[in-house]
């Protein structure tokens, strides 16, 4: 089953998102959460199997510059997670899914999505759920 997340669930989608970005604070994820699903611009689904949340989805509007889109707002897939037990079976791209939904019924046209170079389990999902690569970029950064 997905399910759309509630501000409630907050705790449970930090739980999973805490697996995928690894340096991140758990209270931080929390809040994250909250903010993201009381803004009305992004959604967050749960996936649940036998009553256990097993996969989360995040996705928002973005209103500025998006690679490779000609349209304003683009539906985006901030990240997707499953717990690796779950893997293989689809619930990625059911998440994916009901983000492209979302998306749609805000009134978007496209939807994108991004990965690090060195990511090649994602960059074979997205290839896999119908996207297209549209650039590939190497980010600077120095202090000053």
């Amino acid at each position: 089953m997905i399910k759309r997340a509630e501000t409630k669930d907050c705790e449970a989608l930090a739980d999973l998102a805490i697996k995928m970005w690894t340096e991140s604070d758990h209270g931080e994820l929390a809040e994250e959460f909250r903010v993201a699903i009381d803004s009305g611009d992004a959604a967050c689904f749960l996936k649940f199997v036998d009553g256990e949340a097993v996969g989360f989805a995040r996705c928002q509007l973005r209103r500025d510059y998006v690679e490779g889109t000609k349209t304003s707002p683009v539906g985006y897939l901030e990240g997707v997670f499953v717990e690796e037990c779950h893997r293989k079976k689809g619930y990625a791209r059911e998440l994916l899914k009901a983000c492209e939904k979302w998306a749609k019924s805000k009134g978007c046209v496209e939807f994108a999505s991004d990965c690090e170079l060195n990511n090649a389990d994602s960059l074979k999902f997205h290839l896999s759920a119908g996207f297209e690569e549209a650039n590939r970029i190497i980010c600077f950064k120095k202090k000053i």
